[in-house]
C-alpha cells in the first residue's frame, strides 16, 4: 500500500461559477487557473501522483502548454488514473477536503463525489469529499480563494 497527499489552491478572479469536483457552481466569482481551476480535482490528482512517486500535475500537464489551457480537470484525472494503471497500481480510496468560506459546497458534494469515481473508474464508495470554512481566518476565509487537500491509498494490483 502507498499513501499520497495532495494540497492545490486557487485565487478567485471575476466570473459568474466555479468548477469544483466536476460540478459547475453558480457563485459571483471564478477561480483563476490555465485549466477550470478545480481546485479539488487537482488536489485528488496530485495525490494520486504523489502516492505513485510520479511528481505532481504541473508536471505531467504544465501550465505553459496551450493544449491544457481551460481543460476540465475530470479530462486530467482520468488520465492520472492511466498513468497509475501503467504502473501496476489501483486505488483503494481517496478522501478529500475543500475549504471555502463561501460558497456552501454541501448540495454539490454527492456529484462531485460520482464524477471523481466516474472519472477514476471507482466506486463512489471509494470517493469522499468534505467541506470545511475556515472560521473567516486566512485568505480563505477571507474570501480571497478555495483550498483543497486529498489523501489517497493505492495498492499494487497483484
Amino acid at each position: 500500500m502507498r499513501i499520497g497527499h495532495g494540497y492545490d489552491v486557487h485565487r478567485f478572479c471575476e466570473g459568474d461559477c466555479l468548477v469544483i469536483g466536476g460540478e459547475r457552481i453558480p457563485y459571483t466569482k471564478k477561480l483563476l487557473a490555465h485549466s477550470d481551476g478545480d481546485v479539488l480535482v487537482h488536489a485528488i490528482a496530485d495525490s494520486l501522483l504523489g502516492a505513485c512517486a510520479e511528481r505532481d500535475i504541473g508536471h505531467h500537464f504544465p501550465d505553459n502548454d496551450d493544449s491544457y489551457k481551460n481543460i476540465s480537470s475530470l479530462i486530467l484525472l482520468k488520465l492520472v488514473g492511466d498513468i497509475l494503471s501503467e504502473k501496476g497500481y489501483i486505488i483503494s480510496n481517496i478522501d478529500s477536503t475543500i475549504v471555502a468560506q463561501a460558497p456552501k459546497m454541501s448540495a454539490y458534494i454527492p456529484k462531485m463525489r460520482e464524477n471523481i469515481a466516474n472519472a477514476l473508474n471507482l466506486s463512489i464508495e471509494q470517493v469522499n469529499v468534505k467541506a470545511t470554512t475556515e472560521e473567516k481566518l486566512g485568505f480563505t476565509g477571507r474570501g480571497e480563494g478555495i483550498s483543497a487537500h486529498a489523501v489517497s491509498l493505492i495498492m499494487n494490483k497483484e
